[in-house]
């Protein structure tokens, strides 16, 4: 779409969305209650990558548990993790703390009131910083995440490959241009772009017949919004397979911390092996045989990890042929950060 056919929608694009989200956008999530600019961020941190339906629950155990963005700074890095687990994406969890920490070291707990101050913290980038201000703020400042870069190419048609910063950087011009002039419009119109790339505008079926927008997009009149965004790069997908020792010994179990990087990073978990021979060997060491249990295939982001559990219950353990870790109660487990595939595994 060229610039003047951009101008040309200007007037209509911002004014159409927001009346449409006022009638029938999403309002009764818990974060759509609040202009508190910590529950904002929270939602916007759990939402990434990850569905609605899944984030409910964990945000409400989150608050409850850190109410405020002081006692989440205050908490331990174990403890959040705990509480994360199950979500995926753990790195969000770790630049969570480190945000929190950050804006009671620097801001006194009070989250800046700006896109560009919330975007030199830990963790946020510019579109999460966007949503927090302008939902927040009324800041007239774009927000481009998956969904919204789906709307806004469809309804420009925008040709350039989103995999070449240049264009998508042209994209974020767009986007900026197309805001509301209103700033009081700014949560209503941020809103109905998520509600719309969440609902209508999906990838593989969009309902242009219903879509407030239909008459402002480009794609639909080329009659093929399936085929934007454009996206060349293709994620490179690798095989991972390893062990697991699940060793318990009268009624406790035996976990490891994991390096605070890589996969899973500060998380617990039962001793890993990059074979069954060197399982074996461990197990012989303690003096037993272990049992087969099924074997686990997790798929992460950028790797598919197929995971062969080996459980050996002992009476007594001969505490030097372990490496480092320690016993944890059952009862206790719950206050320990562990990986998804492992806690379904040990419930």
């Amino acid at each position: 779409m060229s610039d003047s056919a951009i101008q040309g929608i200007q007037p209509y694009f911002a004014p159409t969305l927001v009346a449409w989200q006022r009638q029938h956008g999403r309002h009764a999530l818990p974060w759509q209650q609040t202009r508190d600019p910590y529950r904002v961020w929270l939602s916007e941190i759990m939402l990434q990558q990850t569905q609605v339906t899944t984030v409910l629950g964990y945000y409400q155990r989150f608050l409850e548990r850190f109410p405020s963005v002081r006692e989440l700074a205050g908490a331990s890095l174990d403890e959040v993790l705990a509480l994360w687990a199950g979500l995926g994406y753990y790195s969000r969890a770790r630049n969570l703390h480190r945000c929190a920490q950050a804006v009671c070291e620097r801001h006194g707990g009070e989250f800046p009131r700006s896109a560009a101050l919330l975007e030199e913290l830990p963790g946020i980038g510019r579109s999460t910083a966007a949503a927090v201000a302008s939902f927040c703020f009324d800041e007239r400042v774009a927000i481009l995440d998956g969904n919204v870069k789906r709307v806004l190419s469809r309804v420009l048609a925008f040709e350039g490959d989103l995999a070449q910063a240049r264009q998508e950087k042209q994209l974020w011009l767009h986007a900026q241009s197309l805001l509301p002039a209103k700033p009081s419009d700014m949560p209503a119109y941020t809103q109905g772009l998520m509600d719309l790339g969440a609902s209508l505008c999906s990838t593989r079926s969009p309902q242009c017949l219903l879509c407030p927008l239909s008459d402002l997009c480009a794609a639909k009149r080329q009659g093929e919004p399936q085929r934007f965004p454009i996206k060349t790069r293709k994620l490179k997908r690798s095989r991972r397979e390893n062990w697991w020792l699940w060793l318990e010994q009268g009624g406790r179990i035996w976990l490891q911390q994991r390096p605070a990087t890589g996969i899973w990073a500060s998380m617990w978990e039962l001793p890993m092996f990059d074979d069954e021979a060197a399982l074996n060997a461990q197990a012989a060491r303690l003096g037993g045989s272990p049992e087969v249990l099924p074997v686990i295939e997790h798929a992460l982001t950028h790797l598919d990890w197929v995971l062969h559990p080996r459980r050996l219950s002992l009476d007594r353990v001969d505490e030097q042929a372990l490496s480092a870790g320690r016993w944890v109660a059952r009862e206790q487990l719950a206050d320990y950060a562990l990986p998804a595939p492992l806690k379904k595994l040990i419930d």
